[in-house]
């Protein structure tokens, strides 16, 4: 099935380093097609990310093909037949036609061919297996993505069993791409083919999982598809510790009705009910990065009183002591565990105020506290420190005269 020149005004498609790109993978006599996400997207009106390419050309000759063009190309999996053209404004990711010769659970042991069905057939989903000409005209070998994709139904290529088993991360793919373009409830020949291999998960790494649970808690059906996962016994095997998808899916509508940027990282952190010493198991199992480790047990673990109606002092001290970032994060998660459901309107002031803050800078230096008569030594840091906190309960007065007077007074008192 194909249609002509259907994605022909896609502006991605005639971008220059694509048509670029395109043209050299061709210049040989080879072919080269757009596939997955980047036709699937076009074709629903979503926005194109990433841009991978299929070719019958083999990566070696691709890589020629496309240094003698003066494009850098990077051998990022050439045992599975990739390469990455990088040109000023896009990465490509170029794979050549392949079949699988022997899965692992985790990749395969594939073999190139010139065949676009067994390429296709080779594929997860069927509206991941829709390919592109360099004019826009879209091909659909297996003839049932286009079909797929128009009632936005997700759907295991072939035998769901096999295609799992080739790769396990495929299970948690299948509810990403179901919570991102999936209408309705999850194909159920898929659902059922996913709980009872669910186990196989265990043998992905960390960080393999973790992205796919970011990008599918990212998606504006994730509670939903969080919901199905902890349902089919799937997420206790991938995220055991996540208790509070109570408050995730509250997380998740606040941002979809109050149109607020996505933060990924904070919708995991809502899910978990953890300390410090359990964030740090999870971190090393995930993988996370230090920043978001540190972020997540933050957001679990600050102990700031943070309510809808915080005073305009107690707000000003809370963002000075915790930071913005921060304190959005708990204003966020204290917002989707109010079971009252009526005080929107302050916590999303506070995330206003938060915005529009500006932090002071405490204007004592260590040169006034010496000419107090504060001697060299931890005492400078500790009355620096006095002062500051008598400043900020006075709400980051700008008086001098009686910052100097309260520097006195703790001299005074402490010092001599």
């Amino acid at each position: 099935m194909s249609a002509e020149k259907e994605l022909a005004r896609a502006s991605w498609l005639n971008e220059a380093d694509t048509r670029a790109v395109m043209e050299t993978l061709a210049s040989d006599g080879g072919t080269a097609r757009f596939v997955g996400g980047c036709v699937r997207n076009a074709l629903l009106g979503e926005p194109v990310l990433d841009i991978d390419i299929a070719t019958n050309e083999t990566p070696e000759r691709a890589s020629v093909l496309l240094t003698a063009k003066g494009i850098k190309v990077v051998p990022t999996g050439i045992a599975h037949g990739t390469v990455t053209a990088v040109t000023p404004t896009r990465h490509f990711e170029i794979t050549t036609l392949r079949v699988d010769v022997k899965s692992h659970g985790r990749h395969a042991d594939v073999a190139f061919t010139e065949d676009w069905q067994a390429d296709a057939e080779r594929r997860d989903f069927t509206m991941n297996a829709l390919y592109a000409d360099a004019d826009g005209t879209v091909h659909d070998p297996l003839g049932q993505g286009r079909a797929d994709l128009k009632a936005r139904r997700v759907r295991f290529i072939g035998d769901a069993d096999a295609r799992i088993r080739e790769d396990y991360l495929r299970i948690l793919r299948f509810f990403r791409i179901h919570a991102w373009y999936g209408v309705g409830e999850p194909d159920s020949t898929g659902l059922k083919a996913c709980a009872d291999l669910r186990e196989g998960l265990r043998q992905l790494s960390g960080e393999r999982v973790r992205d796919e649970l970011l990008k599918t808690a990212a998606a504006d059906n994730a509670g939903a598809a969080f919901r199905q996962m902890a349902a089919a016994g799937i997420l206790s095997v991938v995220l055991p510790e996540a208790s509070r998808l109570d408050r995730f899916e509250k997380l998740v509508d606040i941002e979809a009705n109050q149109l607020f940027t996505v933060t990924p990282i904070l919708r995991l952190a809502s899910m978990l009910d953890l300390d410090e010493t359990g964030v740090a198991v999870l971190a090393e199992r995930l993988r996370l990065s230090n920043k978001d480790r540190d972020r997540v047990s933050k957001a679990l673990n600050d102990k700031t009183k943070i309510v809808s109606y915080l005073s305009m002092r107690e707000l000003h001290r809370a963002l000075y002591l915790m930071g913005s970032e921060l304190f959005k994060d708990r204003v966020m998660l204290g917002w989707a565990n109010d079971r009252k459901g009526h005080n929107a309107f302050q916590w999303r002031a506070l995330l206003a105020m938060a915005d529009s803050w500006t932090k002071p800078e405490f204007p004592l230096t260590g040169a006034m506290i010496k000419a107090a008569g504060v001697p060299e030594g931890p005492e400078i840091g500790r009355v620096w420190r006095e002062v500051e906190e008598w400043w900020i309960d006075a709400d980051f007065t700008d008086d001098e005269f009686s910052i100097i007077e309260r520097l006195k007074a703790v001299v005074q008192a402490t010092i001599y």
